[in-house]
């Protein structure tokens, strides 16, 4: 998934879509107990994607495993524009919800769509601890990070959140984007937000989204 809809085929790294990277490969002990921390994390957030200067904001709401999506600005699907995407990690899908159609248009999740919401990133190679840093207003440590994804060799700055474990900020170093949430905030958050709304009919589709919003 990803703030411009056009962009929706692309690679993570390029298209920085949202949904979380659960990949368990190589976990060590503590890694997986962090894993498991993660997924047990709850928050909303304001996340703002920058494209060659140019701005798309989203707010996330997450539970664990299951990410809800409400844009700033629809994205056009196959069958009209959705405002709210919600990632459904548990069944390997994509929700896009069709408010004046009243459906919800499910599609499967494309590895090569999702954006680490934990420290490990596909392809990673190589990860340096620079120091201590802040965003959004929490205490974070900046990591640079090389990854070999699909034969690309790609080099980040990643800031990940000292207390939860999560991806805060990711910059690449190499081309001219980036995401970071302007506002994070621990809280609970309400089952019904991730669930198939009253109402709607379900209706399958390709993997991809097209067009652009």
């Amino acid at each position: 998934m990803s703030f411009v809809a056009g962009e929706k085929a692309c690679r993570w790294g390029l298209c920085l879509g949202l949904v979380l990277w659960v990949g368990q490969d190589g976990l060590s002990c503590d890694a997986a107990a962090g894993d498991r921390a993660i997924h047990s994390t709850e928050f909303s957030g304001s996340l703002v994607k920058t494209v060659k200067g140019r701005q798309y904001h989203a707010q996330v709401f997450a539970k664990g495993d299951r990410v809800r999506l409400e844009y700033k600005y629809a994205i056009r699907t196959e069958r009209g524009y959705a405002a709210i995407e919600i990632i459904r990690l548990d069944k390997s899908e994509t929700w896009y919800l069709l408010a004046q159609l009243k459906e919800l248009l499910v599609t499967g999740l494309d590895p090569d769509d999702l954006l680490p919401i934990r420290p490990p990133l596909p392809g990673e190679r190589d990860r340096i601890l620079i120091g201590d840093a802040t965003t959004a207003g929490r205490t974070t440590q900046l990591f640079e990070v090389q990854t070999d994804h699909h034969g690309r060799v790609e080099r980040f700055y990643e800031w990940v959140d000292l207390d939860t474990g999560v991806v805060l900020k990711l910059v690449s170093r190499d081309r001219e984007w980036a995401f970071e949430y302007e506002r994070f905030r621990l809280s609970p958050q309400p089952d019904y937000y991730f669930e198939e709304p009253p109402g709607y009919k379900k209706r399958m589709s390709a993997p991809v989204p097209q067009g652009q919003g």
